[in-house]
């Protein structure tokens, strides 16, 4: 796992680590957890994940895998930007949840790694 560091120069300056790696690191909220505090640790609040790093079961609503790890990440107040392709997941709930996530601050779904940065940045 890479942690890549995102560090815009200005009057608000913020520290963002971007989560490269191969293959899934998330499975469960444990794991999640784990990441979040590792992260945190190194002075990071906010951080951007890729869709292929977290388990498919995250977009199945009804596992409850990814209200637990949102819910973690709210609790800490730790901002979370998810990069990848939704659209291939398929559901009403599923396209709901990531609107209604979209529409605040905390939980963002985007499609790129630089759509993540700005968000976070704000």
């Amino acid at each position: 796992m890479i942690v890549k560091t995102h560090q815009p120069i200005g009057e608000n300056p913020v520290k963002i680590a971007e989560v490269i790696a191969e293959g899934i690191l998330i499975n469960t909220p444990e794991e999640a957890l784990q990441l979040m505090v590792d992260l945190y640790y190194q002075d990071f609040d906010r951080i951007v994940l890729h869709e292929g790093n977290i388990t498919p079961d995250f977009f199945d609503l009804k596992t409850g895998i990814a209200g637990e790890v949102l819910q973690k990440f709210s609790n800490y107040r730790i901002r979370l930007a998810i990069v990848g392709d939704f659209s291939k997941y398929p559901g009403k709930s599923i396209r709901d949840f990531i609107y209604e996530s979209n529409s605040g601050r905390l939980v963002n779904f985007v499609g790129s790694t630089e759509q993540a940065v700005e968000k976070l940045m704000k």
